[in-house]
């Protein structure tokens, strides 16, 4: 009996011997909101100095994801402080099993950490949420222009802080999606699109701001125009329904020039008849027309990576109505305006 007691305790005397390394929780959220992104924050000591680096593993995670692949690391004296980043992506949520090691010319036991069950909690939000959980979400720039007869297209570009804006949403639009996505969870930026209907004046949407622990509005004026969106386009066709209108009321004050011409002699008022003729020769000069092959996508935008809202089924010959960089601006027999590739063109 005495002899297994004594080798019991040289066994569990050597275990601890050869353990060089020591893991423990140093900060831990005490609740989480389902979707924000929160740090969590190793404190690991070393016994031996011989060594290059301390490494994890993680295993055994439960309705977390992990955004990190390498710790943000504040060294104190002996001691290593490493924070790792993650999401809560369930209601039932578990921190993940860590496995310390340290990168050495020696092979040394390892450490393992138990995760530990998080609190989440889901939002309760209103109808005009976005989807985002963010220490801050802020408008730069916005842009509404014509869509169609009964809708208008909002794109903005905006920017946030400890947000996944992968997750943005809005309800109660017609259409929607996101242009292009730089940066990451610390910095993000976004250009996205929504299309809403005329009415709407102002285009309103909360968001939850961790750092206020409330949800913050967010509000974009609804200025429609026609000049160029974020990427130099103009979603607006030229609108020739009044041409012929504006052709006879030309030719009116081309003529009413002429009678002063000849009544009162005087070179001055030819002004009034070569202006209204060059834009009568302007209004007359028929729109280009641009072959669409099969299977050709519409974009949304003439950017790369833009929403493809429309496929051709047969070879199309459309209205030009602009062009930027590679990319052609058409107008659909719908009226609505679409972007194509040059490279999708066909000859005649």
């Amino acid at each position: 009996m005495i002899k297994a007691l004594l080798i019991a305790l040289i066994f569990i005397t050597s275990l601890f011997a050869n353990k060089v390394i020591y893991l423990s929780y140093d900060e831990i959220p005490t609740r989480v909101i389902k979707g924000e992104i929160f740090p969590v924050t190793y404190k690991t000591l070393s016994t031996v100095k011989n060594f290059d680096d301390v490494l994890y593993e993680f295993s055994n995670h439960q309705g977390v994801k992990i955004l990190d692949e390498a710790p943000q690391r504040v060294q104190k004296g002996k001691y290593y402080f490493d924070t790792f980043h993650m999401q809560a992506t369930q209601k039932q949520a578990k921190l993940p099993d860590i496995e310390a090691f340290l990168m050495a010319p020696h092979d040394y036991n390892s450490t393992t950490l138990q995760g530990l069950n998080l609190n989440v909690i889901t939002l309760n939000p209103g109808e005009n949420f976005s989807n985002v959980i963010a220490n801050s979400f802020t408008i730069q720039e916005y842009k509404t222009t014509v869509y169609d007869d009964t809708h208008n297209i909002v794109i903005f570009v905006a920017s946030a802080q400890n947000a996944d804006l992968n997750e943005i949403r809005f309800k109660h639009v017609y259409k929607q999606g996101l242009e292009s996505i730089s940066g990451n969870y610390k910095e993000g930026k976004i250009i996205y699109f929504v299309i809403i209907d005329k009415k709407i004046e102002n285009f309103s949407f909360s968001y939850f701001n961790l750092l206020k622990n409330d949800y913050a509005l967010v509000t974009i004026p609804i200025i429609v125009n026609d000049d160029s969106v974020t990427t130099q386009s103009d979603l607006r066709p030229r609108d020739q329904s009044h041409d012929t209108i504006k052709m006879y009321t030309a030719a009116a004050v081309a003529f009413l020039g002429f009678i002063l011409v000849l009544v009162r002699r005087k070179y001055f008022y030819l002004i009034f008849i070569v202006i209204p003729l060059i834009y009568i020769i302007y209004l007359a000069i028929p729109q280009k027309k641009v072959c669409i092959k099969e299977g050709t996508p519409l974009y949304l935008l003439p950017v790369e990576n833009s929403t493809v809202f429309e496929t051709t089924q047969t070879q199309y010959h459309l209205t030009k109505e602009g062009q930027v960089r590679n990319f052609i601006k058409v107008k659909l027999k719908n009226n609505k305006i679409g972007w194509v590739k040059n490279e999708d063109t066909c000859s005649y």
